[in-house]
């Protein structure tokens, strides 16, 4: 007998994970941390500078989820009624993603399929969106030319280059998280990324991301327990115009470390897949 594990139960196996052994470290205080005197950090705290005036970023954060109640109109599939934009990333929106019609048979069929296909129930590398949204945390680190992403979920590492570099214009060889370039606007740290691979997923529900789509991240430190990040995603192969979707909000997860999240080790889940 073949079995067709549900999503609900792979990604809740992965929460339960992510939140019952994230603390594999003794818990060591963070340096230069402000804090109140009993010891905790103070997350109201102003935002941390480097020392050439910019927010600096680096930390582990972990997502703050939240539903937004949104119930698209018409839709004929259940799940595009989750409240959250890791399920559907159109959940922040009024009505449906702007998907063209062979991207929304596509969508159709992932949820009709119970996203069996995602990467992440296969262990590869999820898409920026659904990072952002995932209940793993992530670890950024800041230096001057570089912000480096230490994805828990699935091991991954993401490289956003701030040293003046342009984004690659010679047909690049396609990447999971693409290619990533940052600059400053202020206090905003503006992320563009390209050069994706074509197949890719936005949300659990599968809402399809191209080669030819371009996003743009913005990061902003609000103080220094909190990370907003807002992404527009701009694909004309599957949406008939650019949508801004994701705006979420990270915790910092003080004097704490990440885990070794090894997703393949004794994988016996996908074997028992429905084809």
């Amino acid at each position: 007998m073949k079995l067709r594990p549900t999503v609900a139960g792979v990604f809740s196996i992965v929460a339960l994970i992510s939140t019952s052994l994230f603390a594999q470290w003794v818990p060591y205080p963070t340096a230069g941390a402000p804090r109140s005197p009993d010891g905790r950090v103070r997350l109201d705290a102003p935002t941390p500078r480097t020392p050439d005036g910019k927010p600096d970023l680096s930390g582990l954060w972990q997502t703050v989820r939240t539903g937004t109640g949104q119930v698209v109109v018409g839709a004929d599939v259940s799940p595009l009624s989750r409240t959250s934009q890791f399920w559907n990333i159109g959940a922040g929106l009024q009505g449906d993603l702007p998907l063209r019609p062979w991207a929304f048979e596509l969508r159709n069929k992932r949820i009709a399929d119970q996203s069996k296909d995602n990467p992440d129930a296969h262990c590869l590398p999820i898409g920026l969106t659904q990072l952002h949204n995932h209940p793993q945390p992530r670890k950024m680190i800041q230096t001057p030319s570089l912000v480096l992403m230490l994805y828990e979920a699935n091991g991954g590492i993401r490289q956003i280059f701030t040293d003046g570099r342009p984004l690659p214009s010679t047909d690049p060889q396609p990447w999971w998280y693409g290619y990533s370039i940052g600059k400053w606007e202020g206090d905003t740290l503006v992320v563009e990324t390209t050069g994706f691979r074509d197949g890719g997923w936005l949300d659990v529900n599968g809402a399809p991301l191209t080669d030819q789509g371009k996003m743009t991240e913005r990061f902003r430190r609000l103080d220094y327990g909190t990370l907003e990040i807002e992404v527009m995603v701009d694909d004309p192969k599957a949406y008939t115009k650019p949508f801004t979707a994701v705006k979420v909000r990270q915790r910092l997860m003080p004097d704490d470390e990440l885990i070794e999240f090894v997703c393949a080790e004794n994988e016996k889940s996908t074997q028992r897949f429905q084809k």
